[in-house]
């Protein structure tokens, strides 16, 4: 087991988000993560990683035999884990050319990525400064790629992008998470990128908790003809394994 996340309750800011969320991803697996706006998705994921403002109020963290619980974001970074932003920060000063070789001595790799995603013209200009929103989620997908984590978390990768961003993404993605074997927890709203990962399994957020588990592309057609409420006919939170 990749990730494991046992009875996990968070607040922010003093005010409960998340309620007892218990969660496991296998090494290899790909978990998708649906829910309305407002439910904790995002939370989680910062959860995860470790951001200031997200206190465990209970429960635990387990990442590859490690406690995640007290350690620093750079310290779960180094452990393997990565974050593509749903809003990708703007940072003057700092040239993408830059980020990609701190993040990668492989100047190949760093070559083949910038190809694939359409990013040869951005190496030189400051990260996000003046893109559109292709273009700033291109950028994202380029630095976690290079940064090569072992588990990715993927905050609405397909938001704010038109189509043929999202096919450019889409597919570069694929070959990373299935030709390396890598796992990943992907938040969606449009399902768009659904064409083009292997997930093994959907979950839905409401309300700070976990409640329907099945096959992801069955759950978004369900979510998108009855909405979300139909989720709740489980009755309960439900253990996503």
């Amino acid at each position: 087991m990749l990730l494991q996340i046992n009875n996990l309750s968070v607040e922010v800011s003093g005010k409960p988000i998340l309620k007892n969320i218990h969660l496991e991803i296998e090494k290899g697996e790909i978990a998708v993560l649906f829910g309305p706006n407002g439910s904790g998705k995002t939370t989680l994921i910062k959860s995860i990683m470790g951001f200031s403002g997200y206190e465990a109020s209970s429960g635990e963290i387990i990442f590859n035999g490690n406690k995640l619980n007290g350690l620093s974001t750079e310290q779960r970074v180094k452990l393997g884990i990565g974050l593509m932003y749903q809003h990708p920060p703007k940072i003057r000063g700092v040239k993408l050319k830059q980020v990609a070789d701190f993040l990668s001595s492989d100047k190949d790799k760093i070559s083949a990525f910038s190809n694939r995603l359409s990013l040869n013209q951005h190496l030189n200009r400051d990260i996000n400064m003046d893109f559109s929103g292709g273009e700033m989620k291109r950028s994202e997908l380029f630095q976690i790629l290079l940064q090569n984590p072992e588990l990715l978390l993927l905050d609405e990768p397909e938001s704010g992008v038109d189509l043929e961003n999202i096919a450019i993404m889409g597919d570069v993605l694929k070959d990373f998470l299935h030709q390396k074997g890598k796992s990943a927890l992907v938040i969606t709203h449009t399902g768009y990128i659904l064409d083009y990962i292997k997930a093994k399994k959907g979950c839905v957020m409401i309300e700070g908790s976990l409640w329907c588990v099945g096959n992801p592309k069955e759950m978004f057609e369900s979510i998108r003809k009855e909405g979300y409420e139909k989720c709740k006919e489980c009755h309960e939170p439900q253990r996503v394994e």
